[in-house]
């Protein structure tokens, strides 16, 4: 049965500081936060993390590390998040076989998202929806009309990524996204926990 659950938080250089942004998320009791630190060093990525998993510890957040099963696994993080290029879905749950971790993964085409429901994953991502700097290649838009194909064909959670904010949240929602990631609006803000409350809002508006 598909989850609803609103704003899944990817933290990626935020300005107010992970931590910071971290107990923002906890403190609106969000249900994901992901930690993305591309081209960082282990040794950083695995610092914050800990620091991350000490504040979602014991909270109803749960605590994704991007890419790196290896390091979700030595900082103990309720799950990883997959992209298409990363290691294979069967081949991380058996590199960490560890009872009720969540397992999530990227899609960009209708292919694609058909093909990760074959595996089974906690959620998918869908997306970019809209255009997004956060990576350096990024996937070809799918836009608003395929993201809505795609979500409304899912058998599994998914969740609408790329270029959202709370500018164009409500026709992201209009299309039949029921859970949304959003990078910049959050991270790029000094008071994340505004933000966050406010895309929250806009989200619990169209669930009324």
């Amino acid at each position: 049965m598909p989850d609803s659950f609103g704003l899944y938080l990817v933290l990626t250089d935020p300005l107010a500081g992970y931590e910071t942004c971290a107990e923002a998320a906890v403190g609106e009791g969000l249900r994901y936060i992901q930690l993305r630190m591309k081209d960082r060093p282990p040794e950083e990525v695995l610092a914050v993390g800990r620091h991350i998993r000490e504040i979602t510890r014991r909270t109803s957040t749960r605590f994704i590390m991007n890419d790196y099963v290896a390091l979700a696994r030595e900082v103990d993080a309720d799950g990883v998040h997959l992209g298409q290029e990363d290691t294979p879905l069967p081949e991380a749950r058996r590199l960490w076989p560890v009872r009720d971790r969540i397992f999530g993964l990227s899609t960009h085409s209708e292919k694609q998202a058909a093909a990760a429901e074959e595996l089974h994953p906690d959620y998918i991502g869908v997306g970019p929806v809209f255009p997004t700097p956060t990576k350096r290649n990024p996937d070809p838009v799918l836009g608003l009309v395929r993201m809505q194909d795609i979500v409304s064909r899912a058998g599994v959670t998914t969740v609408a990524i790329g270029g959202i904010n709370a500018d164009n949240l409500p026709d992201v929602l209009s299309h039949g996204a029921v859970n949304f990631c959003v990078v910049r609006y959050v991270n790029d803000s000094r008071d994340p926990r505004s933000a966050i409350r406010e895309l929250m809002d806009i989200w619990k508006s169209f669930r009324l």
